[in-house]
């Protein structure tokens, strides 16, 4: 959960929910000061960071829809990612160099999806340590940067299911569901670890967060040429949409819906 509050000329005042759809490339902290950059809004934060290279949902708040970041940071998320087997890295994904790692055999189609299946539910996981975790008050990554490379504690997370799209070795395609905390470049990593194989994510993006799905995200461009009224969604529709959600997990690809 992070919250900006720099000083910039204020409109008046914007109160709701802009589902953006972030682009590769940028941090999620920078893809609300673009937002804020558009609304000049200055209360504003967003409800689940993405990576620098993950695409898709961003839930950004904006004015008196600060109070409800926790609420949509309860929401399940859905990610689709796209995996190597046969490599690592330091931060297990692409923003580091890929390291190969022997395979003995290269794991079957059945080993892989029956490997999957042992990671749903609540798990324990350990994040990367190339990451925002924080370590005596400063995030991990920092630490990283020099050469500390912290050990980070296990902690609960859920995984209400992972589904295998496609797997052709050394690629597996990956559609999941998980609750908040979770790390897809550590899951990946477990999972790899599992097979006694390599485990690197190579791309990602988040499809969902709750009732709020990439057909209606907005980009920034989009976001650019369009009025408040388009694409902010009020607080007086916001409240029941999370209410709504808050037991619904999105069914798994191929399920029929209840």
């Amino acid at each position: 959960m992070v919250f900006f509050n720099r000083r910039l000329p204020q409109n008046p005042p914007v109160d709701g929910i802009i589902n953006v759809d972030k682009p590769a490339g940028i941090s999620s902290a920078r893809a609300v000061d673009r937002v804020r950059a558009l609304t000049r809004q200055r209360k504003s934060g967003h409800a689940g960071a993405l990576d620098p290279a993950a695409t898709g949902v961003l839930v950004v708040c904006l004015g008196k829809a600060t109070k409800l970041v926790e609420a949509v940071m309860e929401q399940p998320k859905v990610y689709r990612a796209v995996a190597r087997l046969d490599v690592t890295s330091d931060s297990f994904d692409a923003d580091r160099p890929l390291l190969p790692v022997a395979v003995a055999a290269p794991p079957s189609s059945e080993a892989v999806r029956e490997a999957c299946k042992t990671f749903e539910g609540l798990i324990d996981q350990t994040p990367p340590a190339i990451s925002a975790v924080k370590v005596g008050g400063v995030p991990a990554y920092r630490r990283a940067l020099r050469g500390e490379m912290p050990a980070l504690a296990a902690r609960p997370v859920r995984i209400y299911w992972l589904h295998v799209q496609a797997y052709e070795w050394p690629e597996l395609r990956l559609d999941l569901c998980c609750g908040r905390g979770t790390y897809v470049r550590s899951l990946v990593r477990d999972l790899g670890q599992h097979l006694r194989t390599g485990g690197c994510l190579m791309s990602l993006r988040r499809s969902r967060v709750g009732p709020f799905a990439e057909e209606q995200a907005w980009s920034f461009e989009a976001l650019g040429s369009a009025s408040s009224g388009e694409f902010l969604i009020g607080l007086a529709e916001a409240r029941p949409l999370l209410d709504s959600a808050n037991t619904v997990i999105p069914p798994r690809p191929g399920a029929r819906e209840a």
